[in-house]
């Protein structure tokens, strides 16, 4: 029996659609206790105008570490200083023409220095901007609350809240 290799196209478009996805996402943030979010242009995939932490679709061959530092890399032009493991999300969503989507999320919190950061993908993220968790952008990401709230008393830690 033969199987034919999928384009890297083709993954993307089946990707949580036709079998479950997994995506490494990261919550990029300073000594200073801000954290880093970009907001999707009408060239993203899906929730146009939203902000977001930054992720990607873990590759074939990669670790879930490796899969971060690329993503860092390609979306916004840094390596981590400091990266933690934060945990796993199961995530159900619609797309925005209602297919159900399923993913698994592999969440990281990862310091970086601030002065490196940039959006290389100008095309798919219109702005971007470093917050706090008392003061974030809006509107967000359809996820993002579940994360933080999932997250909250180690990302307080993280980021030095009282």
């Amino acid at each position: 029996m033969s199987v034919s290799k999928l384009s890297p196209e083709d993954i993307r478009k089946h990707k949580g659609v036709s079998f479950v996805g997994v995506v490494t996402t990261f919550l990029m943030y300073t000594k200073d206790g801000e954290f880093f979010m970009a907001k999707r242009s009408k060239n993203a995939r899906d929730e146009h105008g939203k902000w977001e932490i930054q992720g990607g679709g873990l590759k074939l061959g990669k670790t879930l570490e490796e899969n971060v530092v690329c993503e860092m890399e390609e979306e916004s032009n840094t390596k981590p200083i400091k990266m933690e493991f934060l945990g796993h999300r199961e995530v159900f969503r619609n797309l925005g023409d209602g297919t159900p989507t399923h993913w698994i999320a592999m969440d990281f919190a990862v310091l970086v220095d601030k002065a490196e950061v940039k959006i290389n993908e100008t095309d798919i993220f219109d702005d971007s901007g470093w917050f706090t968790l008392a003061n974030q952008p809006s509107p967000v990401h359809s996820q993002h609350k579940e994360l933080i709230a999932k997250y909250r008393n180690r990302l307080e830690t993280l980021l030095k809240i009282d």
